[in-house]
């Protein structure tokens, strides 16, 4: 269960670590313990270990503990970084002039934390540009250090659209002149430090979360300035799609579902869909399709695509639409916009409701994914496993997960376009609308879907190896 959650990252982070333990392998996550974390978890345990350790940051002194959920002398799986002068914000992720700081100073006390527990990673697995810098340490602050003589570094690259770009007046918090001399010069020059492209060049191995991600970052438009760098380093650059939790998503035992199905005996689905319809006020036939979005609303989502296509769709067709999701409030107000022109067939939610977002996948029949690029994307695999039949254009990990049905020959998971434009969505739309008025053809549409095995099972495997490859060829 995820103690911090924007987006996927808290699922991947939480079920990757929990499956390399199940395996056998010896797992520390660490996160910064947010305020709204401490007030939605009161009983988190001091760490005796690591308790107001001193740090400096630039010429600032902060103090640092570790909390756990766990009890003293038990095996914690988390820790969570206790430093209230950074992480009691509003807000996760802000803009604040210190923002940096807080992320420098949650690395490097991680990795303080594990030279007080005494627990020497074979691998620093990284996520994001928030611990990016955490490659340059090892191998420069820490060298000396026989602790972590073993230690190498794996940087995950989730969303390449996120880089940490910070002033670069900000250098002497990063550390010393001996530390500093090993940033990007070209950076530094035009006053700015890019902690990925940091991260990108000192991991021992970078990943990111799907094969063609890994390829489409490689060049521009979707490298997004970082391209070069990756190029430098294409032979260590490896694509690995996300896993998904199915403790959590899965129409068989989902918790906040009162009705459940599997694909033999599916009456659960037409259920949960009557549900569903109940919840946002739908008062279309239930024997209609239910088409949904769960999804933050930015631009990298294809939000845009909706403005001239999706009107058009709900006036030629017959279904409803739901949509749960925050972020940008143009998108908000178009969709709130729809729901007053097309009442009884559009409902939208803003901001998140995890519960409602089950139902919605339970519910739906089908999922719309448009997005202008998508790294990996979870939703599609969640839809597959709900016999929600996924809508997604051709990028990224949707484009891996996702294979374009063939009714004549019955082989196929969803409805994949290619182009980024309105007429591709209304295609994929009214396609997919077509696929649903054959309910014999649907049927093995659905069973097919949720036949897909995207389990952590088999990704934490992939990662297993790559972290063996990394011990052994550093």
């Amino acid at each position: 269960m995820p103690y911090a959650k924007t987006g996927g990252l808290a699922d991947v982070v939480g079920a990757l670590a929990r499956e390399l333990r199940s395996m056998g392998h010896e797992v520390r996550a660490f996160m910064p313990l947010y305020a709204a974390v401490r007030r939605a978890y009161p009983d988190l345990q001091p760490v005796p270990a690591v308790e107001a350790v001193p740090m400096m940051i630039g010429s600032t002194e902060y103090r640092f503990s570790l909390k756990s959920a766990h009890p003293p002398g038990a095996d914690p799986l988390i820790y969570l970084v206790d430093c209230p002068a950074l992480f009691d914000r509003s807000s996760f992720y802000t803009n604040d002039p210190d923002d940096h700081r807080r992320f420098l100073l949650f690395t490097r006390a991680a990795m303080e934390s594990c030279r007080y527990l005494e627990f020497a990673p074979d691998v620093f697995h990284c996520n994001d540009w928030h611990t990016a810098f955490l490659p340059m340490y090892l191998k420069t602050v820490y060298a000396p250090a026989a602790f972590f003589s073993r230690s190498r570094s794996v940087m995950t690259i989730h969303n390449i659209g996120y880089q940490g770009i910070m002033p670069a007046a900000a250098a002497p918090d990063i550390g010393s002149a001996t530390v500093v001399s090993q940033l990007d010069p070209a950076d530094l020059a035009l006053g700015v430090i890019n902690a990925l492209k940091t991260g990108i060049k000192f991991a021992d191995r970078v990943t990111t979360v799907s094969p063609t991600y890994a390829r489409e970052i490689c060049e521009a438009p979707l490298g997004m300035g970082l391209q070069s760098v990756l190029r430098t380093r294409r032979e260590a650059v490896l694509g690995i799609l996300n896993g998904v939790d199915y403790l959590e998503w899965d129409p068989r035992h989902d918790p906040h579902l009162t009705v459940h199905f599997n694909p033999k005996d599916l009456r659960g689905k037409l259920a949960n869909k009557q549900r569903l319809m109940a919840a946002n006020d739908l008062k279309i036939d239930a024997c209609r399709p239910i088409v949904s979005m769960v999804t933050r609303l930015a631009e990298q989502k294809g939000i845009d695509l909706l403005f001239d296509s999706l009107p058009l769709v709900l006036q030629e067709r017959d279904f409803g639409f739901v949509v749960l999701g925050s972020g940008d409030s143009r998108y908000a107000d178009f969709f709130e916009g729809l729901a007053g022109r097309f009442p009884g067939r559009v409902a939208f939610h803003s901001g998140f409701d995890e519960s409602m977002a089950h139902l919605i996948e339970a519910g739906s029949d089908i999922f719309l994914m448009p997005s202008r690029y998508e790294p990996c994307g979870l939703n599609q695999m969640y839809s597959l496993r709900y016999g929600t039949i996924p809508v997604v254009r051709n990028t990224g990990g949707l484009g891996d997960s996702v294979q374009h049905y063939d009714p004549r020959s019955g082989i196929g998971t969803g409805c994949v376009f290619t182009d980024f434009d309105s007429p591709a969505v209304r295609w994929a739309l009214n396609t997919v609308l077509d696929w649903f008025a054959d309910p014999q053809s649907w049927r093995r549409l659905m069973r097919n879907a949720m036949a897909q095995d995207f389990s952590w099972k088999r990704q934490a495997q992939l990662y297993e190896a790559l972290y063996e490859d990394v011990r052994h060829r550093a």
